[in-house]
Order: structure tokens, then C-alpha cells, then sequence
């Protein structure tokens, strides 16, 4: 569902991410999750660029796929030209003095908070095998200073210690639409974290815990850890309350096992992750990492909160391109994560 073209790559054109935003809190209430003071959604706003119309590139008058042949460097303005293209180098070519077309083996998007002057072109090298000579381009980009987006936040109420919190997090937002057709589905960056979050959100809700089990769905993950930024430094409950947070980011695959940020600074919590996953014979392989600010746990734990970012390794390599797909995407250890959050949180609460 999340990866469905009405989604729009949960993003920041056609209201994409307005309307997951809208679908999980409505996930969170037939759950029967609480909302975190008296509202699901944390609303925040911030400036981000992008493409909500043309996205029109012919190298050597042969028209692209957006996505798939090229894409577009996310702080691009608008542009209308046609140009000859210079060689610069031998993946680098020059039309006027703010576009350039550069040849990439892999197309990778991200989103962009600021508006350049320069417009690149990345083109996919596997897919195009000419020399670019000339370039006509029509790409409409339009910069949003206030683009306004919310956080997703619920919990499950202790039945003992209600005042002690598990927290359990994954983004849903995505990089949304290069143009009007064409889209980042986002299958393991993030649907499968938030996915994996919703099912133990079901869990719980039919399983009361002893402590407080809380639930956030990040927006703005990745326009730059905005999202959990936020939440921090305008906590719906006090930080000091959470006893330990997990993180879920592309977990959508584990052929090869799985990594935990922040092993190394939580080694007790490590060693008793790892001796869960020995004992119940789930994981191939837990591999520790140190502290990285590399997803939503990361503010957390710069403010004192035990936290561990959990992502799964081996299986496709699709990474911020339009081949992130559920239908690739295979689930390899997705049962096995959840039994493990399951056993970990269940001893950390003893």
C-alpha cells in the first residue's frame, strides 16, 4: 500500500506524503493505539525543492526515461534549452555555464532543501552508450520555503509501569516524484520498517506489556533527519522516559545477516541481542557498528536515549531509484526481526 503510485513515492508532490501520513494515523487508531498528546500527527515545516510537472530530457535527440535513464540533481531550477554539449572529461560534458551532463553507473536521487543555480543531469551510462552531443531539456522544478509535514506518534499504555517507555520508530516518508509520471516507490527504504513497526503495533495492542510501547512514523527522513530532529527537540513525552528505542530502516532483506548502529556505545544491550538471537537460532549473522548519524535514532541518542537503528543486509541492491519495488523486494528475515524485537524488548522490561 505504501508503495502504491497513489502514495507517490510519499514524497513531496500530489500530496504524497500528506496521504500516508493521513493512511497510518488511521492505522494507528483501528490498532487501537493512544495517541501521543491527543493527536497522532506532529505537524513541522521546512523549505524543500521539487518537481512537480516537466521532466523532459532528449540526448542527441533521443528522448529519456525519466528514473530509469536519467535523473535530475535534486537542487536544479527549472530549465528550458536547447544546447550542444562540450566535452569535459570522460563522464562529463558541458552545455551552457549552469548545465552539465554527467555519466553515472547508478542513478541515486535524494531531496534537496536548497535551490541551485546549476542544473546536472545524471545519465544512466548502461543505458545510453553514445557520446552526448546535444541536449534539449524542459524540466520544472518549483521550491517550497514551508513544505509542512507530520510525524506519526502513538503508544500502548504500561499495565505496570506505565511511565516507562519502549520506543519502536521507522520513516515513511520517500524521495516522491521526479515529474508528473514517475515515481520512487521506497519498498525496503522505508515501507518495510514502517510495515515491520505496524505488525508489532498489532502485536502489542493484543498483548499488553507491563511498560509503555511507543510508536513513531518519522516524516522527513530524508531531507535530512528533520523529522526525529523535531520530535526531539519538541518531545510529545520526556525523553528521560524511554528506556530504550529501535530503529527500523531497510529491512527488507537479511540473506546476509543484519547491522546494529550503536552496538558498540549499548555493548550490554548488544550482547544480550545477540545471545536472543543465538538462543532462538533466528539471524544469521548480527554485525555490531559504532554511533553514525545515519537515521532517525541518531538525535536520540545525542540526547541521552539508549537507542539501536536496525537494517537487514543481502538481496536486491536497489537504493533511492525507481527499482526499490515490493514485487523485488524479499522479506527474507522479516519474521525473524520481529521475533527478535519481541524477545529483546520482553527481557529489557524484566
Amino acid at each position: 500500500m505504501l508503495t502504491s503510485k497513489a502514495f507517490w513515492g510519499r514524497g513531496y508532490t500530489k500530496g504524497g506524503m500528506a496521504k500516508a501520513a493521513d493512511f497510518l494515523s488511521q492505522e494507528y487508531f483501528k490498532i487501537g493505539l493512544l495517541p501521543m498528546n491527543d493527536s497522532y500527527k506532529q505537524d513541522f515545516k521546512f523549505p524543500v525543492n521539487t518537481f512537480p510537472g516537466k521532466m523532459l530530457i532528449e540526448i542527441n535527440g533521443k528522448k529519456l526515461t525519466p528514473g530509469k535513464d536519467f535523473i535530475v540533481n535534486n537542487e536544479s531550477p527549472s530549465i528550458n534549452k536547447k544546447a550542444d554539449l562540450k566535452k569535459i572529461d570522460s563522464t562529463r560534458f558541458q552545455a551552457l555555464p549552469n548545465l552539465e551532463v554527467l555519466l553515472k553507473d547508478k542513478l541515486t536521487w535524494s531531496v534537496a532543501s536548497e535551490l541551485s543555480t546549476q542544473t546536472s543531469i545524471q545519465i544512466n551510462k548502461k543505458n545510453f552508450k553514445e557520446i552526448p552531443k546535444t541536449i534539449n531539456i524542459n524540466i520544472e522544478s518549483k521550491f517550497i520555503s514551508d513544505f509542512k509535514a507530520s510525524n506519526i506518534c502513538g503508544f500502548l499504555k504500561g499495565t505496570k509501569y506505565p511511565d516507562s517507555i519502549l520506543l519502536i520508530t521507522a520513516h515513511y516518508d520517500h524521495l516522491g516524484g521526479m515529474g508528473s509520471e514517475t515515481y520512487f516507490p521506497g519498498a525496503n527504504d522505508n515501507a518495510a520498517g514502517v510495515a515491520t513497526l505496524l505488525s508489532l503495533a498489532k502485536y502489542y495492542a493484543k498483548n499488553p506489556q507491563p511498560y509503555s510501547i511507543g510508536f513513531i512514523c518519522f516524516a522527513a527522513e530524508e531531507a535530512g533527519l528533520l523529522g526525529s530532529r523535531y520530535f526531539v527537540e519538541n518531545p510529545k513525552v520526556e525523553l528521560s522516559k524511554i528506556k530504550f528505542l529501535i530503529n527500523l530502516d531497510l529491512v527488507g532483506t537479511g540473506e546476509s545477516g543484519m547491522t546494529v548502529v550503536n552496538a558498540s556505545v549499548y555493548p550490554k544491550a548488544f550482547a544480550l541481542l545477540n545471545e536472543i538471537n543465538v538462543e532462538q537460532k533466528l539471524i544469521s549473522k548480527i554485525n555490531p557498528r559504532g554511533k553514525a548519524a545515519n537515521s532517525d535514532h541518531y538525535f536520540f541518542t545525542e540526547k541521552g536515549v539508549p537507542a539501536f537503528f536496525f537494517y537487514t543486509q543481502g538481496g536486491i541492491t536497489a537504493y533511492h531509484d525507481v527499482f526499490d519495488k515490493p514485487e523485488t523486494l524479499p522479506l527474507t528475515e522479516y519474521n525473524d526481526l520481529f521475533k527478535l524485537i519481541i524477545s529483546f524488548n520482553k527481557r529489557m522490561m524484566k
